[in-house]
């Protein structure tokens, strides 16, 4: 009779598992009958730096704005473009953009044109306008924009708010 084989939490290291406990799982290993190690992973990341990977620019002209990388040219820098935000194919670097959960699947170095037809076709530009993240970008960016009096004009709402809140909560401690 053959016991089950033992599982493992613990970190990679020469081709074999160490013994630790990790909180988040880091690799999981299973040790069959003989020993040996039959290296199950189980990674943290989920977002990688990949052709038709899209992107959030953080500088430059087009920052705040969203493109997907075409061609990785080194550990630095990709080429990324925005066909429908209207980012131009350029060079630009890995520190400068944020990775987004969102990917669509295109060959490597593709043209301008099939790019964007690929990205009306799987509707990224709404996607992403429909993701949380975007949502609160585009409201923190109102909320800066917003002029003097029409922060004042919101202060006055919250405070009649606050008071309809306050006074319907007293009437039912009442009741």
């Amino acid at each position: 009779m053959t016991a089950e084989p033992t599982i493992l939490v613990g970190v990679w290291n020469r081709n074999r598992v160490e013994n630790a406990t990790f909180e988040g799982g880091w690799m999981i290993g299973r040790l069959d009958d003989a020993g040996l190690d039959l290296g199950i992973w189980e990674s943290n990341f989920k977002r990688f730096v990949e052709v038709g990977r899209v992107v959030l620019l953080r500088s430059g002209p087009n920052s705040g704005s969203i493109a997907v990388i075409t061609q990785i040219i080194d550990h630095n820098r990709a080429m990324i473009e925005g066909p429908t935000t209207g980012v131009p194919r350029q060079s630009f670097p890995f520190k400068h953009i944020t990775l987004t959960p969102l990917r669509v699947t295109i060959p490597r170095a593709i043209g301008s044109g099939a790019l964007k037809k690929v990205l009306e076709k799987e509707g990224t530009a709404a996607k992403w306008e429909s993701s949380a993240w975007a949502t609160k970008r585009a409201a923190i960016e109102k909320r800066r924009t917003v002029n003097d009096f029409a922060s004042f004009k919101v202060m006055l709402a919250k405070k009649q708010r606050t008071d309809v809140v306050r006074k319907a909560v007293a009437k039912a401690k009442k009741a």
